[in-house]
């Protein structure tokens, strides 16, 4: 299978330094200064704090042409747009990981409907320079497949090829029917939690602040409540019924543990800002509010 992994952040890095190694035809998509250091470096990989960095010579391109068995999107919420613009121009089917919560309709709408499918990367990491630092994979990780599916929930032959993909390179994946309901629940989770870490200041702080979690928590459920769909999975439904203090300090312990800490949840750029507004705008437009 020929593949393009379009956005050299963290996600896409380290996706694609696992399809090359092993052995899929991939090329990673960067531009800029990423691209330089990708060519002198390749990609460069850290577990969490460890000091021991990997090199993986994975091919990188600037300008893609031609056509492929899958485009994999690894970009921010606020970016779709010009991806979708230079994804036109290719061939193959287009699976997009990231936050979305608008559906599959204005994705279809610029490079064809049946190209589209969604899915949402459960690996988590920060950029140190041009060095990846990904979670550690723990109980709790391991436990959580990461989700892909067809627009129409339909199982599909290129959708299980897609997913058998993943599960080569030790990523664990699964077919998901409700993507998109999935998607949108997510968000109306993401974008409190997103928004509430940035003001305190990082997971950790905002940890220490009970209050501030108690109105994080209000937000998810507003949002929750307010989707036109049930919650997907059916586990997010808990943080509607639930006591609230019983989720205040669950969601302190997680704001305070290693998979928060190097989630990416510490990211204070302008860019995470800029995807948790254009995603908050997905949420008010798919609940009316």
């Amino acid at each position: 299978m020929k593949l393009l992994v379009y956005g050299a952040g963290v996600l896409g890095s380290l996706f694609a330094a696992r399809l090359h190694e092993a052995g899929h035809d991939v090329s990673l998509l960067a531009r800029g200064e990423r691209l330089a250091a990708l060519r002198r470096h390749g990609v460069q990989l850290a577990e969490e704090d460890s000091p021991a960095v990997r090199r993986v010579p994975v091919p990188v391109v600037e300008h893609p042409a031609g056509g492929y068995d899958l485009i994999a999107v690894f970009v921010r919420t606020h970016q779709v747009d010009t991806v979708l613009e230079s994804l036109a121009g290719l061939e193959g089917d287009v699976l997009f990981l990231l936050n979305w919560a608008a559906g599959a309709e204005p994705l279809g709408a610029v490079i064809g409907h049946e190209r589209v499918l969604l899915g949402f990367p459960m690996a988590g990491g920060t950029m140190d320079g041009d060095v990846v630092r990904y979670r550690a994979a723990n109980f709790m990780t391991r436990r959580v497949a990461m989700p892909i599916g067809e627009p129409d929930g339909r199982t599909t032959p290129r959708l299980e090829r897609i997913v058998e993909a993943f599960r080569t390179i030790g990523i664990s994946a699964k077919t998901e029917p409700k993507m998109d309901a999935w998607l949108k629940t997510h968000a109306a989770f993401e974008v409190p939690l997103g928004q509430a870490v940035h003001t305190a200041g990082g997971p950790v702080a905002l940890a220490d602040d009970p209050d501030a979690v108690r109105g994080m928590l209000r937000l998810i459920r507003q949002n929750l409540a307010a989707m036109p769909t049930p919650p997907t999975p059916r586990g997010f439904a808990a943080l509607r019924t639930l006591p609230e203090c019983l989720l205040v300090a669950t969601l302190r312990r997680f704001l305070r543990s290693p998979t928060a800490v190097h989630s990416g949840l510490s990211d204070a750029s302008p860019a995470t800002a800029a995807e948790l507004a254009r995603l908050a705008e997905q949420i008010r437009a798919c609940t009316k509010r």
